[in-house]
């Protein structure tokens, strides 16, 4: 038993190396992430898979939130991955205040530092595009009945803790649900979606969306 096993090893040990040397470069380094749910709606839909640059705020150690080297902090407007304690899941969302800001929403329009957040309206009724003072992004409203989640009064996001909106502002389980996001739980930012499958056709390829910009 020992000697096939010493054997098999021999035989496969370089498989075996490329494997490990795989996983700690997705862990550590790069990867990407599956989109399920229509929180990001229209900028990330369902069965985008989007790149994740884990090296954009922190060198971790493999499997782990321990981080080594510290790169830079998220920006605002950032497309953010971070691992939810309080939902349990990896969640994408986009980056809105930063330590120190105080951030409000009034009517799905937020004021940030006391400034008013520019929005220009789409041809489509729901979509607007947001200006986070330079980044630019179309958000969706959809008209609910139950406006709930388009006020929440003047608030100071602390320190090492982040607010985070998803872009389907009407339908986004976000920090006016898991509240702040602490800088520890953050894995990476997206700028690009690598491909995308449409569930509702089969998960036939939508050809258009990749490679597409974030």
């Amino acid at each position: 038993m020992k000697q096939n096993l010493n054997s098999f090893w021999r035989e496969n040990k370089s498989f075996f190396i490329f494997l490990a040397l795989m996983f700690m470069f997705r862990s550590a380094c790069a990867d990407w992430n599956t989109v399920p749910t229509g929180s990001m709606n229209p900028t990330i839909i369902e069965g985008d898979r989007i790149a994740v640059n884990k090296l954009a705020y922190d060198l971790r150690i493999p499997f782990t939130h321990i981080s080594l080297v510290k790169f830079s902090d998220p920006q605002r407007g950032d497309i953010a991955v971070f691992d939810s304690k309080v939902s349990d899941k990896r969640l994408v969302k986009r980056v809105i205040g930063v330590p120190g800001d105080t951030v409000a929403m009034i009517n799905n329009k937020l004021v940030i530092n006391g400034v008013a957040v520019n929005y220009e309206t789409t041809a489509n009724t729901t979509d607007q595009i947001e200006d986070l003072f330079g980044v630019t992004h179309v958000v969706r409203f959809q008209q609910l009945n139950d406006n709930s989640f388009a006020n929440f009064p003047t608030t100071i996001v602390p320190a090492d803790h982040y607010l985070m909106l998803g872009d389907n502002r009407d339908m986004s389980a976000d920090s006016r649900v898991i509240g702040f996001v602490p800088r520890n739980e953050f894995v990476g930012r997206s700028r690009a979606v690598v491909m995308s499958l449409n569930y509702e056709k089969f998960y036939l390829p939508r050809v258009e969306r990749f490679f597409k910009s974030l």
